[in-house]
């Protein structure tokens, strides 16, 4: 079995009379993709986007079993008007629970909220679950404001008590120190390190030990900087017992690494000496297996490069469906 738990969505159409704000999807003359547009922003969405039909078609061809499906992207827009983008999430998760209860099984979907009004995102987890789906997905900053910063508590606070399971995607800052030809590459490992240390060093991860999260592309450059906090925390190499008074910020408690071995992680680093550090760093039990479609072509098998590691049966099968199952919080179909 195989579980893909980064995979993409996109409601085929918009209520015609909603907001200005909110993005179109037109037709394409003489295609079945349609046009996203959204500001700025357009982008030709295959069929396979918002039709139930042709993603499981694209599902057996690639070997992958279920798909855990998240909105785009770009659809996670912190800066618009809290109201309309309220407006925008409920729409976007019932297309998405439409959508995958058409596909019971194989389709999990997760919803959005609107981060920038803590207090409505946090009333619309309760929502989200009773839609039928099963997490809700959020950006990697807030309008440019860390994930960690302690005014987003109440929102983790209240995922971790409904047992709601949260994707973090990685996502440009308002004001990126690199260009935006690199948001798909090296702004991704920026964006997805900020986030996740942000949550250790900023309280969340304390404050929250059973919060179930997952980040994109394994958090990016996240898992290689953790050694070096790890020696600040303990003052030794390897992960060797702490010596507090050599550590530059040792405290009690649980150590950075401890904190990161909460957290699950997918697996789309695209090598396979990439994805033999993260099980020997983070373990094999926190990595889901992810590939971003349809925004991106699937390895041909899915998971092509995790098998070329020759992992033992019982890893593999943690890594490619059972830490999908323990992180979504459900018991995997007999």
């Amino acid at each position: 079995m195989l579980i893909d738990c980064h995979a993409h969505l996109l409601p085929r159409d918009y209520p015609a009379d909603a907001p200005e704000c909110f993005p179109r999807m037109e037709p394409i003359d003489g295609e079945t993709a349609r046009l996203l547009v959204f500001g700025a922003m357009k982008f030709k969405a295959r069929d396979v986007f918002f039709e139930a039909e042709r993603r499981v078609e694209a599902m057996d061809a690639a070997g992958v079993d279920a798909e855990v499906l998240t909105p785009m992207p770009p659809l996670l827009r912190y800066e618009l008007p809290a109201g309309d983008y309220l407006s925008l999430c409920r729409w976007v998760n019932e297309f998405t629970a439409e959508l995958c209860a058409s596909q019971p099984g194989r389709l999990y979907g997760f919803g959005i909220v609107p981060m920038q009004d803590v207090d409505a995102a946090t009333a619309e987890l309760k929502a989200i679950r009773e839609a039928g789906l099963y997490g809700v997905e959020i950006s990697s900053n807030i309008a440019g404001k860390s994930i960690g910063d302690e005014s987003f508590l109440p929102f983790f606070q209240e995922a971790e008590r409904l047992g709601i399971p949260i994707f973090v995607h990685a996502m440009p800052s308002p004001n990126p120190r690199l260009p935006m030809s690199t948001m798909g590459t090296f702004v991704v490992g920026i964006e997805g390190m900020y986030a996740a240390a942000s949550l250790i060093h900023g309280g969340t991860a304390e404050k929250c030990p059973n919060l179930r999260i997952s980040f994109s592309h394994a958090a990016g450059g996240f898992p290689l900087m953790l050694p070096r906090a790890q020696y600040f925390w303990g003052g030794t190499w390897n992960e060797e017992p702490p010596i507090p008074e050599k550590a530059v910020a040792h405290t009690e408690g649980p150590s950075p690494m401890e904190y990161a071995r909460r957290f699950y992680y997918d697996s789309l680093v695209f090598d396979r000496r990439a994805l033999r550090f993260l099980v020997d760093l983070l373990g094999h039990e926190r990595l889901l297996v992810g590939s971003d479609f349809p925004a991106m072509d699937r390895e041909d098998p899915c998971g092509r490069t995790l098998r070329m590691l020759d992992l033992p049966e019982d890893v593999l099968n943690d890594i490619t469906w059972n830490n999908a199952f323990r992180w979504l919080g459900i018991d995997p179909p007999k």
